[in-house]
């Protein structure tokens, strides 16, 4: 293989595909980057095995088409520490030299043939998404699914897709967050009575590698895996096993409950100024809304108290709940600071519900007045 790149383009690649390679694994090939140079394409692969991505770099001119291994952290650095914006790349197989205009770097290289293949996106049922939704669907989920939990369903967000739509949950048990919107499907894709959790961390991955991108997005659902392709990149995950619990039941009959509405921002700020005493052992918030005014307080044994008011526009009879500020914060932090929305409330003990008009609800169990 013999070559030449632009660094930039190069970079930039590289780093979403090194984002899948293990810093450590049994099949030490799994910690290096495989690149395939064609006559007229780039392309860059990284996998541990449960994710992997595919990913074509622009700005190659081939001389010689091959493949060859790059090491994932010293090629890494190569790139991001050159001032080149060329680099010259060629390969024997055994080891890939790298020259820039001043510099010269020879590092030993895997046997290419070696490195499990990453599947491409060649399906023709599939479901297509506009990329700025689906990034606020994961930006509105990931943080509410439970990575460490025993039960593997809630490592990861379920995903529900029909003739025109798509649902998204994710809990930890604690707390769920929903988010709905459209989807247009392609081939009568659907998700039927299928169990489809993408894991959290393959749903971090595709936040990133969609970042810069304004193209729609094409997500196949396959048996055991899903497949979802952007522009020039192709992102594979195999999918969380186990049973998803019957969220649809968790939500709460929402008939009688009062409705307050709020905006995010300033109800984020009185948060996070209300949870200053707060800790581990007493990490409850009292929220006591009424006559004009949400008074939040917070009590730690070690640490004082909190007293904290908010005007708002609810002039009805007076009710209180004690909430976790760290839950109610997630949901917070991910709207933008001017959006309102609903929350509407029962009694003590009955779970919250926050409502926004553009698809999104969570629910939150309410703590224990000593918590």
């Amino acid at each position: 293989m013999k070559a030449t790149c632009e660094r930039d383009k190069l970079l930039h690649a590289f780093q979403m595909a090194a984002g899948v390679a293990p810093a450590r694994s049994p099949k030490p090939i799994l910690q290096n980057v495989k690149l395939e140079v064609t006559a007229d394409k780039a392309l860059l692969m990284g996998t541990d095995l449960e994710v992997g991505i595919r990913v074509e770099v622009p700005g190659f001119t081939v001389e010689t088409p091959g493949s060859v291994v790059l090491p994932r952290d010293r090629f890494g650095k190569i790139l991001s520490e050159s001032t080149d914006e060329k680099l010259d790349l060629e390969s024997d197989g055994g080891k890939v030299l790298v020259r820039g205009g001043r510099s010269e770097f020879q590092l030993p290289s895997e046997n290419p043939d070696e490195f499990p293949d990453v599947v491409a996106f060649e399906e023709e049922k599939y479901h297509e998404l506009p990329t700025r939704f689906f990034r606020e669907v994961i930006r509105r989920t990931v943080y509410a699914t439970d990575n460490e939990s025993s039960r593997y369903a809630l490592g990861g967000v379920l995903m529900e897709l029909t003739a025109d739509g798509l649902t998204a949950v994710a809990t930890d048990g604690r707390r769920l967050a929903r988010q709905e919107g459209p989807a247009k499907s392609i081939g009568d894709h659907t998700t039927g009575e299928n169990t489809t959790i993408i894991p959290t961390r393959a749903m971090q991955l595709i936040e990133r590698a969609l970042a810069d991108s304004e193209d729609n997005i094409l997500m196949a659902i396959r048996e055991n895996d899903v497949l979802i392709r952007s522009g020039r990149t192709t992102i594979y995950s195999r999918l969380v096993e186990g049973r998803y619990p019957k969220w649809r039941d968790v939500f709460p009959r929402r008939e009688g409950m009062l409705k307050i509405e709020l905006t995010a921002g300033p109800f984020y700020a009185a948060v996070r100024q209300a949870a200053i005493v707060t800790s581990e052992e007493r990490r409850g918030v009292d929220f006591t809304f009424g006559g004009g005014k949400i008074v939040l307080a917070g009590h730690g044994a070690e640490y004082g108290e909190s007293h904290v008011e908010l005007p708002i526009a609810y002039d009805g009879s007076e009710v209180g709940i004690t909430l976790d500020p760290k839950y109610l914060g997630e949901f917070l932090k991910v709207l933008d600071s001017e959006q309102s929305f609903t929350m509407e409330l029962r009694d003590a003990e009955s779970a919250a519900v926050c409502v926004t008009d553009d698809g999104y609800a969570y629910v939150i169990m309410p703590l224990a007045r000593d918590q």
